[in-house]
């Protein structure tokens, strides 16, 4: 760097850059408020990383700008100075060197599970179970395709903006076929109620009973027991769209598009006398459904937990907002870590995962199919704007998830990653699990990556349910499935310094002389983290 551009030279040029291109007024510009807050987007940075890159004579990572999220933090860091990242790390940290972590034994078995997926090997069919999930993967198929032509037909298109709006709206998703097919005398509900029901209410219910059955449990065993309902959702599209005439409106329509019956419905049906509680923190909803059911067995207050997760995409509402955002797929993927990511898919699905502390899973007999042994949970706090992703509160929900493990990072040999294929959120997350798991870590054994969006677009309230099952399947199997689609790496990713690998075709993961271990990550857009 030359003497022209010191701190304070640098700091006057970014001042005059937002000025100049992105509008900003001088007098309205804090120099230590967010990027963010003075309208920087994500398109903006890469642009400015360019200028920023050949002002400096060296390269400059979109990543630094959510790292040093102001302009004096900027400034500084990029001429030399120290500044520590943005960080709410350090005082997670200390709070677990200070409470230490719980007893080895406190271990949670994965017994079963139930899944309802998009993409069956049949055109018109859904994903049933983990055995057809894991074909689905082996065999490197998408579940992509344009929405169903019946499928937003509800949703009312009364001006001429309004349909226009419809016409531009991102067509592409991971649909389940049949949403409306339930069997409603199976499950005792009379049709009157049947019809009122959100179907991700009916859908949960199918699931759960399919997880049990995999895991070896009659349902009525359970009747009256301390099992407890952690189930994930965060739409209630269906409540409304049925509700919208107050005529239609009966005795059945409060409880049929209430997010909380979603999962006290579950309860209800199997008799379940646990905690039960339907949770939304977008994204991540279903991984902290684990690390919340995880937590009740250990406090005693479960014995048995279905940790779930449920989506369904009724309305293109969502969608076009995210389109406003510019945050979807214009090619109709979730290229996770490739140079081609240029946003999301969204998509459909159901999982429900069994589970039991290990020892009363030993004791009983069960079938474990996977060993959990520690998670996190956080927040980004006030990072550079309400949904971008803050690294150092991703460095400190991995930390805090493996010293509550007891596990040394980089001894992990797979993360399944949140990996939405955006330009600039894989970076941030590969960054953060470079700076975790891969230090200290051999060139020649870096830590393998993949995503399940490559192959079912994002699920959201789903998402982390649907990744959880995949790293157990590929424990079971011994072998971690491709990314699929990936073909270059994404620049802005310097995977050999971070000791980071794209799983780019079926890797071979067998039983070694140590125990295998695999991670999964989910954040959500507001901010709320888990691994």
């Amino acid at each position: 760097m030359t003497s022209a551009f010191d701190e304070d030279a640098l700091r006057h040029w970014l001042v005059d850059y937002l000025v100049t291109n992105i509008g900003c007024s001088p007098d309205e510009i804090d120099l230590d408020a967010p990027l963010n807050d003075l309208a920087v987007g994500s398109s903006d940075a890469v642009v400015l990383t360019g200028e920023l890159s050949e002002l400096l004579g060296r390269t400059v990572s979109p990543v630094e700008f959510w790292q040093y999220p102001t302009i004096n933090a900027l400034a500084k860091f990029l001429t030399g100075g120290e500044v520590d990242p943005f960080d709410g790390a350090a005082g997670a940290m200390a709070a677990v060197r200070d409470s230490g972590r719980a007893d080895h034994d406190d271990a949670i078995a994965v017994i079963g599970l139930g899944l309802r997926l998009p993409g069956g090997a049949e055109a018109d069919g859904n994903i049933e179970g983990p055995e057809q999930f894991w074909e689905f993967l082996t065999e490197g198929r998408s579940a992509v395709r344009e929405v169903p032509a019946d499928r937003w037909e509800s949703f009312r298109i009364d001006s001429p903006e309004a349909a226009a709006a419809l016409a531009g709206t991102t067509r592409w998703g991971s649909f389940l076929r049949d949403v409306d097919a339930f069997d409603a005398e199976f499950f005792e509900i009379s049709p009157s109620e049947a019809d009122k029901m959100d179907p991700q209410q009916r859908l949960l219910l199918e699931v759960t009973h399919e997880a049990l059955e995999h895991a070896g449990i009659p349902a009525h065993s359970l009747r009256h027991t301390q099992t407890g309902v952690f189930a994930a959702a965060c739409l209630g599209e269906y409540g409304y769209l049925s509700t919208t005439d107050l005529g239609d409106v009966d005795s059945w329509s409060g409880t049929g598009g209430a997010l909380s019956i979603i999962a006290n419905r579950v309860s209800y049906y199997f008799d379940l006398r646990g905690p039960s509680m339907t949770i939304d923190t977008a994204c991540s909803s279903s991984l902290v459904t684990i690390h919340l059911a995880c937590q009740s067995l250990r406090a005693g207050d479960s014995d048995v937990a279905l940790a779930a997760g449920v989506n369904m995409v009724l309305s293109p509402a969502v969608t076009r907002s995210f389109d406003q955002l510019e945050a979807m797929s214009k090619t109709g993927q979730c290229h996770a870590f490739d140079a081609s990511a240029d946003g999301f898919v969204r998509g459909e699905g159901a999982g429900v995962a069994v589970l039991k502390r290990l020892s009363d899973a030993q004791r009983d007999g069960d079938r474990v199919l996977a060993v959990i042994r520690g998670s996190a949970v956080n927040q980004d706090g006030r990072s550079n704007g309400l949904m971008a992703p803050n690294p150092a509160a991703q460095m400190a929900v991995l930390r805090s998830a493996y010293a509550a493990a007891g596990v040394e990072p980089r001894e992990v040999d797979y993360v399944e990653a949140h990996g939405t294929g955006t330009l600039l959120g894989d970076p941030i997350e590969a960054r953060a699990l470079g700076t975790v798991l891969g230090k200290g870590r051999p060139a020649e054994r870096p830590l393998l990556l993949g995503a399940v969006k490559s192959n079912l677009g994002h699920l959201e309230a789903a998402a982390g349910i649907a990744g959880f099952a995949k790293a157990v399947l590929s424990l079971q199997h011994n072998v971690i499935p491709a990314n699929l689609g990936y073909r270059t790496p994404n620049p802005h990713i310097p995977f050999e310094n971070l000791r980071l690998r794209v799983v780019a075709e079926p890797t071979d993961w067998a039983p070694g002389a140590r125990p295998r271990r695999a991670g999964i990550s989910s954040f959500g857009f507001g901010g709320t983290n888990a691994h």
